[in-house]
């Protein structure tokens, strides 16, 4: 058996060109220049070697315990051309700006696809979010969709950037598993006229409690932004639009837990079979 390949230098300046290429990151502008995204933490980059993304770096603390998972991850990362960037912990918590940094960074491609790639088959769910504006309730919406089985989630419009440092966070390794596909309003609406089952939304105008709606399937679920909701247009393309119960004084509830509500709630059937 050959021996372990030994590990590069520790790089412990941050002028280090690939320290500065993955602080950039952080900005919106440079990720999408580079389709690259930054995930922190051992978890997500397991997720990551269970979903075989493209990896394209991998940055982690050179002094934490080795022996373990993080080689398996570091070993996975190399036999696909990965770059290892062994660093102090100091600066892996500057490439996330966390005080109390994770032992693994990496550095992924970007991955999206089109509504040309969104087959409605049976028993499937998917989610459309119209104009989400907060990375936190986009992430947490992802994990959700992926712990109920939904099929993807749909951006729509002007959304907030899936691949951000805060929602990748939310979605906590979601983002490897749950297929996000952009469209514009026009393009989905043109879509969404050809939906085979139900277009369900939550809205003002919504007489039927969500847990009373007959659910067509394959189903459709639009969810519209934090604040105004769903836009007028995008109402109209719904066959069904349901209320969400208020007993208290609250006349509204976050996009993230309005959105998990209905997601379990359509997916019951499939999930009772769990």
């Amino acid at each position: 058996m050959a021996p372990p390949e030994p590990d590069p230098p520790v790089v412990t300046s941050f002028r280090n060109e690939q320290v500065k290429f993955v602080r950039s990151l952080a900005v919106g502008k440079f990720r999408r220049e580079h389709g690259a995204f930054v995930a922190e933490g051992l978890k997500l980059a397991g997720t990551a070697r269970e979903m075989d993304w493209p990896v394209r770096m991998v940055a982690y603390d050179a002094a934490a315990p080795r022996g373990g998972f993080l080689d398996v991850v570091l070993d996975w990362a190399r036999a696909r051309d990965a770059r290892l960037l062994p660093v102090t912990a100091e600066i892996l918590g500057a490439m996330t700006a966390k005080d109390n940094p994770q032992t693994v960074v990496g550095v992924f491609d970007q991955r999206t696809l089109t509504l040309a790639d969104v087959t409605p088959r049976p028993g499937a769910t998917w989610v459309a979010l119209e104009q989400v504006r907060d990375p936190g309730n986009l992430g947490t919406i992802v994990r959700t969709a992926d712990a109920a089985g939904a099929a993807g989630v749909i951006l729509v419009g002007t959304c907030c950037d899936p691949f951000s440092i805060e929602a990748v966070r939310a979605t906590m390794g979601s983002i490897f598993a749950v297929p996000i596909v952009r469209a514009d309003a026009v393009a989905f609406a043109a879509w969404a006229a050809r939906w085979p089952g139900s277009i369900v939304g939550t809205h003002l105008a919504g007489t039927v409690d969500y847990r009373a709606a007959a659910y067509r399937d394959p189903t459709l679920l639009v969810m519209g932004s934090e604040g105004p909701g769903l836009t007028d247009a995008t109402a109209a393309l719904c066959t069904d639009l349901v209320k969400i119960p208020m007993a208290g004084r609250a006349d509204s509830l976050n996009l993230a837990i309005a959105t998990a509500l209905m997601i379990y709630e359509i997916r019951r059937p499939a999930l009772g079979r769990v």
